[in-house]
């Protein structure tokens, strides 16, 4: 059994802008860019959980490509996704990811392995990150105790809610990201085409080469690239 396991969940549905995972942002595709990051973060395999309909084909895919493992399952039951991967390879930590954030922290889940053991916790975050850089950590044994017990469909959509709704079943840890890093004013995710044309002009001004660039250096190219943006605007 190995220590941590990865999981990226992506869909090529999308309300704001379908398609999104496998749209491009300089060389590489939005999942690529975080498949890319959470193999840089060298803390296990990861796998793409995406659904069984025939329009994510395409996602399966590209993860393929990327030499990732593929689970399929429910649409919107995404706890049974997890719980697949769970099973597919068997580890004692999940880490949780999503395929609409291309500037994932690569030492996020490092740091957060060492605070989960560290603490004997079931279930560990780290809070101040730009929006859509962070991961979630969660045990395996809490992540099949509550796909046994959760019900409501926002808690099978969203994995983890039930954990942080019930502090009393679970043991939480949460810290502060390393302060260099703190920086909720920024939002790093694509959920809009707005979103999508930001991130396209940062992750190009923050291109290291062959290798993701560390989380820094994206901010610091959002920052240069809303000033430009001001600019503009003016």
């Amino acid at each position: 059994m190995i220590d941590a396991v990865v999981v990226l969940q992506a869909r090529m549905a999308s309300t704001r802008l379908p398609g999104k995972v496998l749209v491009p942002l300089g060389a590489h595709t939005l999942l690529a860019h975080c498949v890319r990051r959470l193999q840089a973060a060298a803390v296990g395999p990861v796998i793409v959980a995406t659904t069984l309909r025939p329009d994510d084909d395409e996602v399966a895919a590209e993860a393929e490509r990327l030499k990732c493992r593929v689970v399929r399952g429910p649409t919107d039951d995404v706890l049974a996704r997890f719980m697949m991967a769970s099973v597919a390879c068997p580890s004692r930590w999940v880490i949780r990811a999503t395929a609409d954030n291309p500037a994932l922290d690569i030492g996020s889940p490092e740091r957060l392995l060492r605070a989960v053991v560290e603490r004997d916790a079931d279930y560990g975050v780290e809070e101040g990150h730009p929006f859509g850089a962070a991961v979630e950590l969660v045990s395996a044994d809490t992540l099949h105790r509550v796909a046994a017990v959760a019900i409501e469909p926002y808690d099978r959509e969203h994995v983890t809610p039930y954990v942080y709704r019930h502090p009393d079943q679970f043991r939480i840890v949460r810290i502060a990201v390393p302060a260099e890093l703190r920086r909720p004013d920024i939002r790093l995710t694509v959920d809009t085409p707005a979103d999508l044309a930001f991130m396209r002009r940062v992750l190009d001004r923050a291109d290291a080469g062959d290798g993701p660039a560390p989380l820094l250096a994206v901010i610091a190219a959002a920052d240069a690239v809303r000033r430009e943006m001001s600019g503009e605007s003016t």
